[in-house]
């Protein structure tokens, strides 16, 4: 087996290469955007493509927009070793949400093909097209392609222009219609790892440098129409309006007592709401409200889902407001395999590193990887559990140690028979 040691990461050329892909957002913006579809996302794409071909990785793009390496292994072809995540942001994001599983795939090739050290199977690292919630109402773009889950449906979404989401990918250069069938097998995966920052605060109160990920939250995203009648602010009594904008503040609060209410593991977050006319003479008559709700338990999850329209529905019918329900996406919770946290947890000990298991709130790629082949995740800590906000930090001394980890557990997989995962 390798020299664990041998395969630490260069510290200072990820936490370079890091800054370096923090130069590409929005200006315009606070913190670091890089949306997809957007310039900067498009200008950071080509650095991260270049960034591939300097580690040796051979870079192509498929036709959903994925950028794919590969280091070939003694075998050659057949199932292999995959890592990788995402470089898009949220609007107003930060530096290191998705961005620290793709440079640190990106580093243990390169430190790999350095040291002169050869795995089995192929190594093959993966930048996802666009993983974060958007517009379209569709995430994981990219890893849906290689999963076989992405569909017609989701390249007929629109945005709130009216441009439909096949039409988005074709001018980002992307082939959608190809994407839908360029879906991988289970043989062309042995395993795949994501390493991730944990986006949450149990790490650093519990004072461990690693997590390993028990399972990624299900996640069920609605967007509510409330349709009222308008009339005059100051005329209409209290008891004879019908206030469509009351009516979605009011689902605003049971969506967050329902998840409140969560025996195990549920968060709910209501994240826009739209009106019309808009004036504070006038009252409301169309209100749009965009929710969702996470857990890791699958059966609170589904029961969340059908307790919040039930419980809306029935305080929308009290207002007298017309209530229309629009599911955007649904995933349910994935556990990662138990085989492939035995191999993390062993490599963190094995590098004399303190771990707990840890669930994920957040979506990731990987739950679409787990349908090819065993899953696991391995996350660092998030300095006051901040994410998706400018404030996002992850100290570089935690990058750099869950890129070994990362290291230890590919080298560990390499050797372990398919059966035994």
């Amino acid at each position: 087996m390798a020299d664990l040691d041998v395969l630490a990461p260069d510290s200072g050329r990820l936490a370079e290469r890091l800054a370096r892909l923090s130069e590409y957002h929005d200006s315009t913006l606070p913190g670091w955007s890089r949306e997809v579809f957007s310039e900067s996302y498009r200008a950071s794409r080509e650095w991260t493509r270049s960034l591939f071909a300097e580690a040796g990785l051979n870079p192509t793009v498929d036709a959903a927009g994925n950028i794919i390496g590969r280091l070939p292994g003694r075998a050659g072809g057949g199932p292999a070793l995959v890592t990788g995540s995402h470089t898009d942001t949220v609007q107003n994001g930060g530096r290191y949400d998705g961005i620290v599983g793709v440079l640190a795939g990106v580093e243990v090739a390169q430190r790999l093909r350095e040291t002169g050290t050869r795995l089995d199977h192929d190594l093959v690292v993966v930048d996802f097209l666009g993983e974060e919630a958007n517009e379209f109402g569709i995430s994981c773009m990219g890893s849906r392609a290689v999963a076989g889950t992405l569909t017609a449906d989701h390249l007929d979404r629109v945005d709130g222009t009216g441009l439909r989401l096949g039409t988005a990918m074709e001018r980002f250069g992307s082939d959608p219609d190809a994407a839908l069938g360029q879906a991988w097998g289970p043989s062309d995966v042995h395993g795949y790892v994501e390493l991730h920052i944990e986006q949450g605060p149990l790490l650093e109160r519990s004072g461990h440098g690693i997590g390993v990920v028990t399972a990624i939250a299900g996640i069920d995203r609605l967007l509510a129409h409330f349709a009222g009648r308008t009339g005059h602010a100051g005329t209409t009594p209290m008891g004879d309006r019908h206030d469509a904008l009351v009516s979605a503040a009011a689902a605003v609060l049971t969506v967050e007592r329902i998840a409140c209410g969560a025996p195990v593991h549920g968060v709910a977050t209501s994240g826009h709401i739209q009106s019309t006319p808009g004036s504070m003479g006038v009252i409301t008559d169309q209100a749009r409200l965009w929710a969702e709700i996470r857990s890791v338990d699958g059966s609170w999850l589904h029961g969340a889902r059908r307790q919040i329209v039930e419980e809306i529905a029935a305080e929308t019918r009290a207002r007298g407001v017309e209530l229309d329900v629009e599911w955007l996406s649904d995933q349910d919770p994935v556990p990662t395999a138990e085989a492939v946290r035995d191999v993390i947890s062993g490599a963190a000990e094995g590098l004399g590193l303190s771990w707990r298991a840890v669930p994920s709130g957040a979506g990731h790629d990987a739950a679409h990887l787990a349908r090819l082949g065993p899953m696991g995740m391995i996350f660092v800590p998030s300095v006051d559990g901040r994410s998706h906000c400018p404030e996002e930090m992850t100290a570089p001394e935690d990058i750099a140690t869950g890129t070994h980890v990362l290291a230890a557990t590919l080298v560990q997989l390499d050797k372990s028979p398919a059966r035994a995962l």
